[in-house]
């Protein structure tokens, strides 16, 4: 995937911001876990992200931007092709990230308009 910098940015938009912290540096994915928006692709890194595909591509998703969504790398692994019920690893308690399984669903509101844009049943 190869995305340019305003895409990245509208990603990037998408992640939830947490009153008191600067979200241009800290936001949480849609796990709950921290991540930082200049650790995109760090795997090393306590709140390292990746660009999740909602709706996998191996189900017949694409990089459409409502497809796309900030997800701590560790989620965005145990996630893996799963839609739309799916397992997390990483959350957060305070602010620090911890881990912790556990199975989440993509609301029916983004799974509607994916399944629209996707041609499937959801």
């Amino acid at each position: 995937m190869n995305l340019n910098k305003e895409m990245k940015e509208q990603i990037w938009e998408k992640a939830t911001i947490v009153e008191g912290y600067d979200s241009n540096i800290y936001r949480k994915d849609a796990c709950g876990a921290w991540i930082m928006k200049d650790k995109e692709g760090d795997r090393d890194h306590l709140f390292g992200w990746e660009i999740d595909h909602i709706f996998p591509l191996s189900l017949g998703g694409g990089d459409d931007i409502d497809n796309l969504r900030p997800l701590h790398w560790q989620n965005n692994l145990s996630k893996g092709d799963d839609f739309p019920r799916y397992k997390s690893s990483v959350t957060s308690n305070g602010s620090k990230n911890i881990e912790e399984e556990r199975w989440l669903t993509v609301n029916d509101t983004v799974q509607k308009k994916l399944g629209q844009l996707y041609k499937t049943r959801k």
